[in-house]
């Protein structure tokens, strides 16, 4: 089952158990979708719908990091609750020693061997990572090890 497909059938779920916030995060989830495919001009593979969803992972992220520091907690706590609800639809992101073992392993494929060959690096590794792993953390990983 696609996660499209996912979606539609758990926001159905949640409409019927009445859960507003599950609710409310299904559609928006599923609109940002729609809005991909017509900027696609076309339906998106399951990939294409899990970046869609991480960039809307991420802007909860933030908007929780913004939250801590202006000392929100009452609104803290709804964005940490929709971030859980479409992280339940996201694959288990690679942690930093995953992303080191991959980074070292392109590194030697394309004998990288200093920051020049930094933009190559990232290339096939995030072709390879791509929904897996949070394109910072592998940016953040790939600069040590070319510069170390």
């Amino acid at each position: 089952m696609s996660i499209k497909s996912q979606l539609q059938d758990d926001l159905k779920e949640a409409l019927r158990a009445r859960d507003e916030r599950r609710k409310k995060v299904i559609r928006m989830a599923l609109a940002a979708i729609v809005n991909a495919e017509v900027e696609h001009g076309g339906e998106l593979s399951d990939g294409d719908v899990i970046a869609v969803l991480q960039k809307e992972a991420r802007r909860r992220q933030e908007t929780i990091a913004e939250l801590r520091q202006a000392n929100r907690p009452e609104l803290l706590a709804e964005e940490e609750a929709e971030l859980g609800i479409l992280e339940r639809y996201l694959p288990r992101l690679l942690s930093r020693e995953e992303i080191g073992q991959e980074a070292r392993r392109v590194i030697a494929e394309l004998g990288a061997t200093g920051m020049g060959q930094m933009g190559a690096v990232m290339r096939q590794l995030m072709s390879e990572l791509k929904g897996r792993a949070d394109g910072r953390l592998v940016n953040e990983v790939v600069r040590e090890l070319l510069a170390g």
